[in-house]
């Protein structure tokens, strides 16, 4: 349940908008207790204009809407953090983000991947590259991991960085596939380094 402090500001309060992605913050925009309404019984980002004097839904005109993920109210209750997927650019300049920046993280598609490979190993469709590894088993995925790390290292001591890329990536791949045939995720690895980082 969701309860601002609407009084403070005068009846709005201000709505980051954050990729929920990448992670991106995307834009500032400022809601009312209507606008809050609708976007919760909507699942689309609606925000009070202060200028027009009315609601409005982000990609009403341009098609390209923010579809509500999660909100969040702030300790203080009178600031909203709301995760999206937009679909399109944000900004109405035609940019990713109100700040010109380009809205994309490569990192975080492993995550994505891991979601994809998840997917996967629940539906297990055949002619799938991917269901063929969890079908063989644990013993097979590890192999392969194997023989991809070689494959990697050859590349990287007598290949050409080209090469060096393709494989690791392959052996990434590769090893998310056998992390989830284990319960576990990238994520998990991610923590691990952190930790030994410290």
């Amino acid at each position: 349940m969701i309860n601002l402090d609407f009084e403070k500001m005068g009846g709005l309060v201000p709505a980051i908008i954050q990729d929920n992605f990448t992670k991106k913050v995307l834009m500032l925009g400022f809601m009312n207790q209507e606008a809050l309404d609708k976007t919760i019984e909507t699942g689309k980002v609606t925000f009070y204009s202060r200028t027009k004097q009315r609601l409005w839904t982000k990609g009403e005109e341009s098609g390209n809407f923010l579809n509500v993920v999660s909100i969040k109210e702030d300790c203080d209750k009178d600031t909203l953090l709301i995760k999206v997927n937009p679909v399109g650019p944000v900004c109405h300049t035609g940019s990713d983000t109100c700040w010109g920046e380009t809205n994309e993280e490569p990192i975080m598609f492993l995550s994505y991947l891991q979601d994809f490979i998840a997917k996967r190993y629940a539906e297990m469709p055949e002619k799938s590259y991917t269901t063929s590894l969890f079908r063989a088993g644990v013993n097979r995925m590890a192999q392969k991991v194997g023989e991809e790390a070689v494959e990697t290292v050859i590349e990287a001591t007598n290949g050409t960085d080209d090469r060096l890329i393709y494989e690791a990536s392959d052996m990434i791949y590769h090893l998310i596939v056998l992390l989830t045939s284990k319960g576990m995720r990238i994520e998990d690895l991610a923590n691990e380094l952190k930790k030994r980082h410290k």
